[in-house]
């Protein structure tokens, strides 16, 4: 008899991870290849790229490094046509995190929001176009996953329109993309996280000026604490596997119960 966890083997496969250098990008390129799959890691920092490559190496796996902005066409069609030279892809994963700067929708600067939306939804767009494209014509499907976030169903506040309307397109994208390319056995994904660990969490964490922020960020996740990186990795490589041969067009939450909770709701009566 097969072992069920041949379903989440990845072996053979080639992974696509955009933004790839970053907290959860690194943790989801690792985790891809400790599951088989050769891996591409593209990140706008080829530094941070290359160093998820090196642990990739390390540890027995196969991946490469390229440094890209993603948010126009011309720079991902070159992108991509370096990858058409090393291997198929079977496995997009977006999950670019674009910094950006805050502030109240009524004075949001159009080149501000601009940049958001270029970053965090039209890359995700071009991205998935082309790999959709070479997925077609190579006839053998395969899987699409788009880092949406809560921010994406529900208003976080604190200056954060434009990532909150880019992250909103990324999932109504995702279904669109779903219905469109089903019968070519593409699959496409969503996952919606609440806030992870990254460098910018930690700082706010170890400072003590940040503790009503992340007290207040705590308070809406059930579980009572931020998600940790490799936590990311297990929705990850279910979306991408034969494990999920039946699953599109959702958009999972990987939030601790945050979209499950009321905002006027406690536990207390």
């Amino acid at each position: 008899m097969t072992s069920v966890f041949g379903l989440f083997d990845l072996s053979g496969r080639t992974a696509v991870v955009t933004g790839g250098g970053g907290s959860l990008g690194g943790a989801v390129s690792l985790g891809l290849a400790q599951a088989g799959a050769r891996v591409i890691v593209i990140d706008i920092s080829l530094e941070n790229a290359q160093t998820v490559v090196n642990s990739i190496s390390a540890a027995g796996g196969t991946a490469h490094a390229f440094a890209a902005d993603l948010s126009t066409e011309a720079v991902v069609e070159d992108i991509f046509a370096k990858i058409d030279q090393i291997a198929p892809i079977d496995i997009l994963v977006n999950a670019v995190a674009a910094r950006y700067d805050r502030f109240p929708p009524d004075e949001y600067p159009i080149e501000e929001w601009d940049k958001a939306i270029s970053s965090d939804l039209t890359s995700f767009f071009l991205t998935s176009r082309a790999t959709a494209q070479r997925m077609i014509k190579a006839g053998k499907g395969g899987s699409i996953i788009n880092f949406g976030s809560i921010a994406g169903v529900s208003a976080l506040g604190r200056g954060s329109v434009a990532y909150g309307a880019a992250k909103g397109g990324v999932i109504q994208m995702t279904r669109d993309c779903s219905f469109a390319w089903a019968k070519h056995n593409i699959r496409v994904n969503s996952i919606l996280p609440c806030q992870f660990i990254n460098s910018g969490w930690t700082s706010f964490i170890n400072d003590p000026a940040h503790a009503t922020l992340v007290n207040r960020v705590k308070s809406g996740i059930p579980l009572g604490r931020l998600g940790e990186p490799q936590e990311m990795v297990g929705p990850v490589l279910f979306l991408a596997s034969d494990a999920a041969s039946m699953v599109t067009g959702i958009a999972m939450p990987v939030d601790g119960g945050n979209l499950a909770m009321n905002a006027g709701g406690s536990i207390d009566w």
